[in-house]
Parts: C-alpha cells; structure tokens; sequence
C-alpha cells in the first residue's frame, strides 16, 4: 500500500467512526483527491452555509484557503468547531486589504463624501476582519454570482460604493450597469491618499480596491484569440476575477457555480473552453468525458495546494483536537452582520 493510499484509508476510517458528527467539506479548487473524499463539494459561501446547516455536525474539516475556514467559523453554531487543515494556505487576493489600510481610506474618502453617502461592499474572498469592518459600516459581503444585486442594493441606501478587494470583479460588475467610465475610480493603498485626485473622488459613484486574484489574471486576450483560433466552433467561458478586457472578448463569465452548471449543462460533442484554477477544470474534464472541456491556459492556486492528504490526515486523526480556527467574538459578529445582510439582498 502507499502513502496516498494509506492516508485515504486512514482518512475513511475518522468519517466512519465519527458519522454525522464529522462533515469534510472542500472547495471546488481543491485536489482530486481531496474532493473525492468531501462530504460537500462547493464555492466558498456554499460550503460554510452547509457546515453551519449540517444538524448533527460538531466538527467542520475545511479544505480550502484560510478566509473560507474563517467565513465557516463566523457562521457557524455555538457547538460545532472548525478545523483547517493547513494554517499557511492563505489567499494573495485577501491579503491585498489589511483592515488598517482599509480604515484608512475609509477615513478619507469620508473627509471628502461623509460617511453616510459611501457603502462599503466586500467580496467574499477576504479575511474576516475586513468581512467584520464592512459589517460595522453598515455594509455588505458578496460573491461573484450576486455582486450585481449587491451593488444594486447599494446603491439604494447610499451614493457611493466602496468595493474590495477585487478590482477586477467590481470593473465587471459595473460594466453591466449604468455608471460612467469616469464614475469609477481606483484606489491603489500604496500611493498617498490612495492616487486618486480629490475632484475625482467627489464625483465617483464607485471606488474600486487595487487587488486581484493572480489565478484569474493569468489569462490573458492572447490567450482567448488562440483558442478561436484552434476551436473556433467552442465557448469560451471565465471567472469574472479575469481583466475585463477578457470577460468582454469570451462568450460567458460567472462564478466558480457557474462555470460547473454550464459544464454539466452542456450537450454531449460540446467543446467549452474553461478560464479558472486549473484543478476544476481538471475534474470537469474527467467527469464530462463525453463532453470536451479545455483549460484556457494552466493556471494553479497553489495555496490551494497546500492542503493534501497528509495533512488533512493528521487534522482528522487528531479530532477532536487539532487545528481550530479561532476568532474575536466582536470581530465574528460585526463580519456575520455583512454576511446576513448577503442573504437579505
């Protein structure tokens, strides 16, 4: 027997013994080897909403980068636990907005619009101190297959939409509405009052962070010319964390879901070429072998990586012991205040 299998084995026997007590969730991006073993495959959101959902559960084992491990710990009941596997599997994205240099900004763009005109919209993928901020404000958390409703909700409580850490997905979002390309301003936290002029910052109607996801950068209008080019009869599809000078040249962009749905949806012969983290493309591949799925390019999470089966078996072997996220009580309230307010738009 070798390693890998060994871990599996070992893996199957903690989900047996503990039963319902144990849910094993893991993100679309994660290894094959891991989703194989999940009791719950999904985005972000969809898993933390399953682990707080899961009645008999106690323990959550979360594969996935840290916020998503951290979204699940805001959510979840006072009995249940949550454990993540491997501590430096972080999110580059996320990292992009520390909550003192969000303040910061926040404290600026107050002076010149006042508090009260700016709602502050944060995507999911961020940490839990930045979720926490947002929901202090009065603001909210949103994924990428509702941050059009999210902004529209927005903007009938207040002016100005203060949206982060994605630049990318909030330049896509606000193509599809009417807001003028000189209404959307980019604040860059490295430059001095974030580089943006104060009569431009008087006029926004959005204020876009400077981050981005590098898995979704990667792909690039070259890219998608030479897949016309080899596949001119495929559909192109992408995250909406792509520059938006892909999202306009593919023929559909949408969120990780998304993307799954219009693949399993597909009619058999159907070529779909997939721009997103490559371990999902990988397994669409393999389970819709009548259907021709391509990655646009190769592109890897590797903090995703770091979650593999020797230290996921080490998490479930030492239950109910291990490595449990943690976090500040205030903190956790203020973040599942934003993330309420998600499900009530």
């Amino acid at each position: 027997m070798n390693m890998n299998q060994a871990a599996i084995e070992a893996i199957q026997k903690v989900k047996a013994r503990l039963g319902d007590e144990l849910i094993l969730l893991a993100h679309h991006y994660q290894r094959p080897e891991l989703t194989a073993l999940a009791d719950k495959l999904g985005d972000s959101y969809e898993l933390a909403k399953a682990a707080r959902d899961a009645k008999d559960a106690r323990f959550i084992v979360f594969c996935g980068v840290r916020f998503m491990a951290e979204a699940a710990e805001v959510l979840r009941r006072d009995e249940q636990k949550v454990f993540h596997p491997e501590a430096t599997a972080g999110c580059p994205l996320a990292d992009f907005a520390d909550r003192a240099s969000v303040e910061a900004a926040w404290n600026r763009m107050s002076e010149v619009r006042g508090p009260e005109a700016i709602m502050p919209l944060v995507y999911m993928n961020s940490t839990a101190e930045l979720k926490a901020f947002v929901g202090k404000h009065g603001g909210a958390v949103c994924t990428s297959s509702n941050a059009g409703r999210a902004f529209e909700w927005a903007f009938r409580e207040r002016q100005v939409v203060f949206f982060l850490p994605d630049e990318h997905l909030g330049r896509n979002t606000v193509a599809g509405m009417d807001i003028k390309p000189e209404e959307v301003v980019l604040w860059d936290p490295s430059s001095p009052e974030g580089g943006v002029e104060v009569d431009r910052l008087k006029k926004a109607r959005v204020i876009l962070w400077k981050g981005y996801c590098h898995v979704h950068t990667a792909f690039t209008i070259e890219d998608v010319a030479w897949a016309r080019q080899k596949h001119p009869d495929a559909r192109i599809l992408v995250h909406p964390e792509c520059p938006q000078p892909v999202v306009q040249a593919v023929d559909g962009a949408g969120s990780t879901s998304y993307l799954v749905r219009e693949v399993a949806e597909a009619a058999p012969g159907t070529t779909l070429i997939i721009g997103t983290e490559m371990h999902l493309v990988e397994r669409l591949t393999a389970q819709y072998s009548d259907r021709q799925v391509i990655p646009l390019r190769r592109s890897l999470c590797y903090n995703m990586a770091r979650i593999d089966l020797t230290n996921l078996r080490a998490t479930m072997e030492a239950l109910p012991e291990g490595p449990v996220v943690q976090l500040d009580e205030e903190l956790k309230a203020d973040a599942r205040l934003a993330l309420e307010r998600m499900l009530s738009i």
